[in-house]
């Protein structure tokens, strides 16, 4: 190794470990600016479309290179190809490097254009697959056919983004990465506010912005990659040791990930039989209930990993469990009020951020009772955000895998059982209790082979959770009944109205927390 030029030898050093909390910082700050931005985009979004036909031929026109996009760029190649991506970057010299990202570019590039291509021409029958109830309707399903040509190369090009992605992490480039995504609600709020209102169809106008994302977040990292000279010419090489590799590595992740994609589908599929606005509705109040999910949940989730794994390898097992265990207290004070205050002031908040345009009060309260359903889950849901990290880090991917999949019938189990009497608002409860179930198993696993135990700040945490989210529920219940009418005010009002229940809200139950005993000792790990 000391005759090995420096360039390479640098090439060959792994990022340190003190930039990881850095990055994980870096990441829940972009984390937040996307969600922040996507509900900004949403807003536009059913301002311009409503709950209407043509909103839920989009949806679905939207949905359909999504579930793909996490399926595969995000899920089983991504859990795959860094891994390999590293191993090369330590273990080999610079020139293979450069090999491997030309060979997996090249072949991943050839398989994506073929699967792009067949989709686009298969358009009808794709979207009968994932939306079969559009069938009755034949304008309908045109219509879905039309934008999912113009919004399925998006995976084409958020692929070869999540490639470039991968290749600048694994080099310690963890800022472009986590800024890519913004640009995607960008050129959607940019397409909806500027293009859709004066198209002749705005949802066409708004399909051409999910083109143009994938597009700009794909040559917005070109120029780092360059940086790094590893911008090579793609080649093909599926005989390449790495490309096997990478492709033998991505069978049993793509069976995982695939689990939580096929309920989503599965929502979707039913969905698509019910009134129209069903696939909106949903939609909306997913994209709330996601924002604690997305900030706070995956935020601690990336905090303790590297700390599990380094107990597990040092064989720490009582730091493994109190790692844990402060992990899932620091999550309930926030996923318990999170979860409260969603159901509580589901039809106020539907009404602040999406009540305009074309939206009518009928789709804010659908909207509002599909958000209620899906609060119960909540905590479960972060939950498992936590919990999985526990198994991640001492390497068992087939545990979550085996759980998840008792979870993803067990879904599949209260769709059809709930979609009949409850309608959407079934679809969002059997989301919530199946992710209760996942939630426990990923628990008691723990629990049984003894890599969580409770520690004694349990008590005192029950009893400030007990008193601050009472405290917390008569704050809200008693600002909403001064009877402020939601949808009758312009949206300055309405805002200005939401700021002040959820200022009030978060002072009434940090107070009430502290009050009940909460210590800033109590939040250190």
């Amino acid at each position: 190794m000391s005759e090995t030029p420096a360039p390479e030898t640098d090439l060959k050093i792994a990022p340190k470990k003190q930039s990881l909390l850095r990055s994980g910082v870096l990441v829940s700050i972009c984390t937040f600016l996307s969600r922040i931005l996507g509900l900004v985009r949403d807003a536009a979004l059913a301002s311009v479309l409503g709950a209407s036909g043509s909103a839920d031929a989009f949806f679905v026109a939207f949905k359909i290179p999504n579930f793909f996009r996490r399926l595969f760029a995000e899920g089983a190649f991504a859990q795959a190809f860094v891994p390999v991506l590293s191993d090369y970057r330590v273990n080999e010299g610079k020139q293979e490097v450069r090999a491997l990202v030309a060979a997996v570019s090249g072949s991943l590039s050839l398989v994506l254009l073929c699967v792009t291509v067949m989709f686009m021409v298969c358009a009808p029958w794709v979207v009968y697959l994932f939306a079969p109830g559009f069938s009755d309707d034949a304008a309908q399903l045109a219509l879905t056919s039309e934008l999912l040509v113009i919004t399925f190369p998006y995976l084409l090009f958020i692929s070869l983004t999540a490639l470039a992605g991968g290749i600048l992490n694994a080099h310690g480039e963890y800022a472009v990465p986590a800024i890519t995504p913004i640009f995607l609600n960008l050129s959607l709020i940019v397409a909806t506010l500027f293009f859709a209102r004066s198209a002749a169809q705005a949802e066409v106008a708004v399909a051409w912005g999910v083109f143009f994302a994938g597009l700009i977040q794909l040559l917005f990292q070109m120029p780092f990659l360059a940086r790094l000279k590893l911008l090579p010419m793609p080649t093909l090489g599926f005989s390449h040791p790495g490309v096997k590799r990478i492709l033998w590595l991505m069978g049993p992740a793509l069976f995982g990930v695939s689990v939580g994609q096929i309920n989503l589908l599965l929502d979707t599929v039913l969905a698509s039989f019910l009134e129209t606005g069903s696939i909106t509705w949903l939609y909306l109040s997913d994209r709330l209930y996601e924002l604690p999910l997305g900030i706070f949940a995956i935020a601690i989730s990336t905090v303790i990993l590297p700390s599990l794994s380094r107990s597990f390898a040092g064989s720490d097992t009582s730091k493994f469990s109190s790692t844990l265990d402060w992990a899932l207290r620091m999550l309930l004070l926030i996923a318990i009020p999170s979860s409260l205050a969603l159901f509580v002031l589901a039809e106020p908040l539907i009404a602040t951020i999406f009540y305009r345009g074309e939206l009518t009060e009928h789709d804010v309260v659908m909207a509002a009772q599909s958000l209620q359903a899906y609060s119960i889950g909540l905590v479960f849901m972060m939950l498992i955000k936590v919990l999985a990290p526990g198994y991640y880090s001492r390497q068992d991917t087939k545990t979550p895998v085996r759980i998840g999949i008792y979870a993803m019938v067990a879904n599949m189990v209260l769709n059809l059982i709930l979609v009949w009497p409850l309608g959407h608002v079934g679809l969002a409860l059997a989301t919530s209790l199946s992710a209760a179930l996942n939630a426990f198993l990923l628990w008691y696993g723990l629990y049984k082979q003894k890599h969580h135990s409770f520690s004694l700040q349990w008590r005192r945490l029950l009893v400030i959770l007990t008193f601050s989210s009472a405290a917390l529920v008569a704050c809200l219940y008693f600002l909403l009944g001064l009877g402020w009418q939601w949808m009758q005010v312009s949206d300055l009002q309405r805002v200005g109205y939401m700021s002040l229940v959820v200022v009030s809200g978060v002072l009434v139950y940090s107070a009430s927390a502290v009050v009940a005993g909460l210590r800033p000792r109590m939040l250190k790990a």
